[in-house]
């Protein structure tokens, strides 16, 4: 699992150009899987949500501008540059305040038990130093029996595109990443937490054995993406 105080310092030092980073090294395809966990959140109709591992707020932000204005909207992350990054954008643009960032790690969230009806966790779950807890520790804040949670994370992508794929990941995305944010070695582990890390069918099993239910995966982008659905 990832050490979390190398990961800290990762995002910390990239926080000023990961925007711009995620838009070129995705081709723009970020933006269009945010707006998929949205419209499956939006579904839902809460009243209240945590995003975990909201870095600069991306999807925070795509949430308040989707949700009706009194949903309560927490976003969450335990790197601090990232959150300055957070303020500093919904400071800019008016149709964004409301939203709350707060520091907070996915292992030991610092909310009670059943506070929200939706927790979300974009590219997040891939990074923590504990799935299994930090599973647990998300299902514990939802509230019972419709709290729901969503997972947009890197998948495995479908076994024709992969040599593909993972060429792209091992040999071009690095280079590019140096290139806009002077930062190589941060996408270097990207690629190598995106290789170790379990397939739709291995993360529906670790959310079922954290003891959520009704799991559902849903492919996107060739496999390259999951977006996991599931209950308390």
């Amino acid at each position: 699992m990832p050490d979390p105080v190398a990961v800290n310092q990762m995002f910390g030092r990239i926080a000023g150009r990961y925007d711009f980073a995620n838009r070129l090294l995705s081709g723009g395809l970020d933006v269009l899987w945010r707006r998929r966990l949205v419209h499956e959140v939006a579904a839902s109709k809460p009243d209240d949500v945590l995003d975990l591992a909201t870095g600069s707020g991306d999807v925070a932000f795509a949430l308040r501008r989707s949700l009706p204005y009194q949903t309560r909207i927490v976003g969450m992350d335990f790197c601090q540059p990232m959150l300055d990054e957070a303020e500093r954008k919904m400071a800019a643009e008016p149709a964004l305040q409301g939203i709350t960032f707060q520091a907070g790690n996915a292992l030991d969230l610092p909310v009670p038990d059943g506070w929200f009806d939706v927790v979300t966790i974009a590219f997040g779950l891939r990074n923590t130093a504990d799935r299994d807890r930090a599973l647990r520790e998300m299902r514990r804040v939802l509230r019972r029996p419709h709290g729901t949670l969503f997972v947009l994370e890197f998948s495995q992508p479908y076994r024709w595109f992969a040599p593909l794929y993972f060429f792209y990941l091992k040999h071009i995305l690095p280079h590019l990443a140096k290139w806009c944010t002077g930062d190589k070695a941060a996408y270097d582990y990207l690629c190598g937490s995106i290789e170790k890390y379990p397939d739709r069918a291995g993360i529906s099993a670790e959310m079922r054995n954290a003891g959520f239910k009704d799991v559902r995966a849903i492919p996107l982008t060739l496999g390259t993406v999951a977006l996991h659905v599931a209950r308390v």
